[in-house]
C-alpha cells in the first residue's frame, strides 16, 4: 500500500502577529505576557497585605494617641488595687487632653526611645471633652520632677481640699475618712520570713470610704509610729491642682511628700485607668514560654479599675 505523503498544515496565528513576528514570536510574547501579569498579580497582592498593614498601624495609632493608652504597672505602690505586672487601659477622654495627652515614644527592647512624638504640644489646662479628675479616681499623670515618668496613683484631694494624715487616719477637710479593718491580704511580691516561714506575711489591710462615696482598700505593713507618712502636716491643694496617694499607704511616694510628687498640675493628667487587659507575675520570662500557662494571671483579665 502506498505511503501517503504527510502535509504539514501551518499553525494558525493571529494575521497581526504574523505579519509582525511570525507565529511562534507571537507564542513567546504571549508566554511573556503571562509571566508579567503573574508578576503584576502577585505584586498587587504584596501592595494589598502592606495596606491592610499600614491601615491597621495607622488606626492602632490614632486610638493610641487619642483614645486609650495601654500602661503596665512596675511597682507595688497601688496595692492591692493594681499588682505588679498589670496591663492597663488608660482613658484619655475621661479629663479631655492636655499637654501630655499627645507625648508618644517607642522604646521596642532598647532603654532609650527609638521615636518620639508630639512633645511640640504646649497649651494650658485641659481642652476638648474637659472633664475634671474625681475624687476616688485612678488616674495616671505624668511625674512633676521628670516628665518622662509616668506615675499612677488615687485622687485624694481636689483643689482647695484640706489633707492630713494622723496616726494612719486620712483626713479631708478635718472629718475623718471611714476606714475599716478587712481579711488580711497576702502581699505575692514578699518572700517567706522566720515571722511566717510558711508563706508571704499577712498585710493588714482595711476598706476606706470617701465622702462622694467610693470605696476601695489600702494596706498598712507596720504601726503608724514607724512611717512619718502616717503623721503629717495639714496640706492645702492648691488651684488647678490635686493630691494623689497610693493605696500601698507604706510603700508609695506620692503628695504626701512635696519635695517629690507634691500637688499634681491639672495638665499633668494623662487619663483615667479604666480596664486591666492582661496580667502576668513579676517572675515570668520570655524565654520560658512552657511556663507562660502559669504565670499569666487569668483571673485579673478583663477587671475594671475602681
Amino acid at each position: 500500500m502506498p505511503l501517503k505523503r504527510l502535509i504539514a498544515l501551518p499553525i494558525a496565528c493571529p494575521y497581526s502577529n504574523l505579519q509582525k513576528e511570525g507565529c511562534f514570536g507571537s507564542l513567546k510574547t504571549m508566554s511573556e505576557k503571562i509571566s508579567v501579569s503573574d508578576n503584576k498579580s502577585a505584586l498587587g497582592e504584596i501592595w494589598e497585605t502592606g495596606k491592610v498593614i499600614i491601615q491597621a498601624l495607622a488606626i492602632a495609632f490614632v486610638v493610641r494617641l487619642f483614645l486609650f493608652q495601654p500602661f503596665n504597672i512596675p511597682s507595688a505602690s497601688m496595692y492591692p488595687t493594681l499588682n505588679i505586672g498589670d496591663y492597663l487601659f488608660v482613658s484619655k477622654l475621661s479629663y479631655g487632653y492636655g499637654k501630655y495627652s499627645f507625648n508618644f515614644q517607642f522604646s521596642g527592647f532598647s532603654s532609650e526611645p527609638i521615636i518620639k512624638c508630639c512633645s511640640f504640644v504646649d497649651f494650658p489646662g485641659r481642652k476638648v471633652f474637659s472633664g475634671l479628675p474625681e475624687r476616688g479616681d485612678v488616674a495616671v499623670f505624668k511625674y512633676p520632677g521628670d516628665l518622662s515618668i509616668d506615675y499612677i496613683k488615687r485622687v485624694i484631694g481636689l483643689p482647695g481640699d484640706r489633707i492630713q494624715m494622723k496616726q494612719g487616719i486620712l483626713f479631708i477637710n478635718g472629718v475623718a475618712v471611714k476606714k475599716e479593718r478587712i481579711e488580711d491580704y497576702i502581699d505575692p511580691n514578699r518572700n517567706a520570713s522566720p515571722e511566717s516561714p510558711g508563706g508571704p506575711p499577712a498585710v493588714a489591710q482595711y476598706r476606706e470610704t470617701l465622702p462622694n462615696g467610693v470605696q476601695y482598700n489600702v494596706l498598712n505593713y507596720g504601726d503608724y509610729h514607724e512611717f512619718p507618712q502616717d503623721n503629717t502636716d495639714e496640706y492645702v491643694v492648691p488651684a488647678e491642682h490635686y493630691f494623689m496617694m497610693g493605696d500601698n499607704r507604706d510603700n508609695s511616694a506620692d503628695s504626701r511628700f512635696l519635695n517629690g510628687v507634691g500637688y499634681v498640675p491639672i495638665e499633668n493628667f494623662v487619663g483615667k485607668a479604666n480596664i486591666m487587659f492582661f496580667s502576668f507575675k513579676p517572675e515570668a520570662s520570655l524565654f520560658r514560654p512552657w511556663d507562660w500557662p502559669f504565670e499569666i494571671r487569668w483571673s485579673r483579665f478583663f477587671n475594671w479599675v475602681h
